[in-house]
């Protein structure tokens, strides 16, 4: 749709400039110069001194000296009268001069501590190492660490024996590493494919050397597996392709009632395939998902939350929320589920 003063300017498109301007006479450019002029008088492309047209019929006087023309400003502003004050200032200071209070200083004085006679006679006539043994008893510990009661340094009063120091301090005790998962890899996966019925729980945390082919054929194995009711590889390395074939395995196997993949590299995108495979899984009651390498973010913690709330087994999820509401929302579906476990038991007990 064109507008209505479009279709004015259409019949201007074709007309030739260059033969208007050279049917104008030298008056009339003069004045179409100065049309220009007004039209856009600040333009920002231009230097200041070309912005506007020179409209003034005096002569130069020179070329520009910018000293000269400091000096001589100065020179008039030195002969233009200064304006009268309506109240001259005679150099009278009015008022208080500030004075800052000074804060009193706060002294203590020490207490004097009187003794029984008998306790200072006793305190008089001990030796060094009775006062050490006071000193112990009193539980004075700062003598523990100081270098002047170490026992080679320790001497009674006059200089000659060594005094045996009885203020010890007591022993650092060492904080060992934990020891290494003796799990062995290969021996546990062959069991697991084998089917062992002695096999029941599978613990790979902190070996962070399993290859990712590996650990999913230990989830391969899994599949046709009915005896391994737990299954740990916390702090394994492990990513979303092993949580991918984790989750297929959870869709088949009927027998797995813990699984344990913390602390690990898996993001949103395996987290979510591991839950959405709890849908067709009626044997797993417990699962950990938490301290993973970067937050889940938001929109995968309320996924989360409404895949458990339409889960009906799990009893205990392994996760701190970052969020108020699926946090909530999991903590009442979590709290459900076991109450439909306790009825049924009750039921049991009745029959």
């Amino acid at each position: 749709m064109s507008l209505p003063f479009r279709k004015e300017l259409e019949k201007y498109k074709n007309i030739n400039e260059d033969e208007i301007l050279s049917k104008l006479s030298e008056d009339e450019l003069k004045q179409l110069e100065h049309v220009l002029d007004d039209l856009d008088p600040e333009n920002a492309l231009l230097p200041a001194g070309f912005r506007q047209k020179d409209q003034t019929t005096k002569p130069a006087t020179g070329p520009f000296d910018r000293e000269r023309l400091l000096s001589y400003l100065e020179k008039q502003a030195l002969e233009h009268k200064d304006r009268e004050d309506f109240v001259p200032f005679t150099g009278e200071k009015k008022g208080k001069i500030f004075i800052p209070k000074e804060k009193p200083i706060e002294t203590r004085t020490e207490e004097k501590v009187t003794l029984d006679p008998e306790l200072e006679e006793a305190l008089a006539s001990a030796s060094d190492t009775e006062l050490y043994d006071l000193a112990a008893v009193l539980g004075v510990h700062n003598m523990v660490n100081n270098p002047k009661f170490d026992e080679g340094g320790a001497r009674s009063k006059d200089g000659k024996g060594i005094v045996r120091n009885v203020v010890k301090g007591e022993k650092v005790k060492p904080i060992f590493e934990e020891p290494p998962n003796p799990t062995n890899v290969e021996a546990s996966l062959q069991r697991i494919k084998a089917n062992d019925p002695s096999l029941l729980e599978i613990n790979l945390n902190n070996i962070k050397n399993i290859p990712i082919p590996t650990l999913k054929e230990f989830a391969k194995a899994l599949e046709s597996n009915t005896h391994v009711k737990t299954f740990s590889l916390a702090a394994t390395r492990s990513n979303d392709p092993v949580a991918i074939a984790f989750a297929d395995m959870l869709k088949v196997n009927k027998t797995l009632k813990s699984l344990n993949v913390e602390s690990n590299f898996i993001t949103g995108t395996g987290i979510l395939a591991l839950i959405d495979a709890l849908k067709e899984n009626e044997s797993l009651t417990e699962i950990k998902i938490d301290n993973q390498r970067q937050q889940l973010g938001t929109a995968v913690e309320m996924e989360i939350a409404k895949m458990l709330e339409e889960n009906s087994r799990i009893l205990k999820f392994g996760y701190q929320f970052t969020k108020q509401g699926p946090r909530t929302r999991v903590a009442a579906a979590i709290t459900k589920n076991n109450d439909l476990v306790r009825k049924k038991r009750v039921e049991g007990e009745r029959q």
